[in-house]
């Protein structure tokens, strides 16, 4: 069990899908984007010149981005090909958890109503050698939350 007073370390971690069963699909190598912010409206007050009342907005959420070795006959690489080539898209949940020593989550964060906004695939150099062909999964969602 680890040291609940300790940070705990950001290379173990595993993504699952609700919708996209196996293994290897949750196997990437960076995951970013974990992000929520809240900005402010300013209001003035009616007839007072002084006074500013700045009032919360709704949250906004960065988009989740996901990066893993290119995967041939991914399931989850195929569910972004087609949104973005039928621009039918059809939400899913992912889960992003952080595991301890046992491979057991110790931390996890629910993203709900992901679609794919973006597939990206690192460049192609024939001279490089041993290179691992990159691919870059971006999914946008309504919000997030720690489970």
């Amino acid at each position: 069990m680890p040291d609940p007073n300790y940070p705990p370390v950001g290379f173990h971690f595993k993504v699952t899908f609700t919708d996209f069963q196996g293994e290897e699909e949750g196997n990437f190598q960076e995951v970013s984007g974990i992000s929520v912010s809240v900005q402010t409206e300013e209001i003035k007050e009616g007839g007072e010149n002084q006074f500013i009342h700045r009032l919360p907005s709704p949250p906004k959420y960065n988009n989740l981005v996901l990066k893993r070795g290119m995967f041939i006959g991914s399931a989850v690489t195929n569910w972004i090909l087609n949104s973005l080539e039928s621009f039918h898209f059809t939400p899913t949940t992912v889960n992003v958890m952080l595991l301890d020593e046992e491979a057991s989550p110790m931390y996890q964060w629910t993203f709900f109503k992901a679609y794919p906004v973006k597939l990206e695939v690192t460049g192609l150099k024939a001279m490089k050698e041993g290179e691992i062909v990159i691919e870059t999964l971006e999914l946008a969602y309504s919000y997030f939350k720690k489970a």
